[in-house]
């Protein structure tokens, strides 16, 4: 029962960072209402170089964003399934995606909005309940 609770911790992170993949870079979900906002974010430089926008860097921001969500899903998924012992095992391994997962769900509350909020949380329920089943 922990890893499969683990699995559905991981699996909910994943699919977020997939969806916010494919929102990144298909439609309008993650593009401003404020067309001359988005003009400005292409046309705008940050202060730290030239060689970018901040358009260019937003993009990039929430890809990589995705791909960490997506590399969580992927590596813990595989580890409960595959590896449970060395996972439930290593106080250093539940330590990081604890840490993670509260860091997502700060993140979560102050900058983003319900939907992600409610899927870190469910995640982090199931994470919690995994670690606490496989240790009692």
């Amino acid at each position: 029962m922990s890893a499969m609770l683990m699995v559905a911790s991981a699996s909910i992170i994943l699919l977020l960072g997939t969806v916010h993949l494919i929102y990144t870079f298909v439609g309008p979900k993650l593009r401003p209402r404020d067309a001359t906002l988005e003009a400005a974010m292409r046309d705008g430089h940050p202060r730290i170089t030239n060689e970018t926008t901040v358009w260019r860097a937003w993009i990039g921001f929430n890809a990589s964003h995705s791909m960490g969500a997506i590399l969580f899903g992927l590596i813990y998924a595989f580890l409960a399934l595959a590896h449970p012992q060395l996972l439930f095992g290593s106080a250093y391994l539940l330590a990081v995606g604890l840490a993670l997962l509260l860091g997502y769900l700060a993140l979560g509350k102050l900058y983003w909005f319900r939907v992600p909020f409610a899927g870190i949380s469910i995640a982090l329920l199931c994470y919690a309940g995994s670690v606490v089943l496989a240790h009692s």
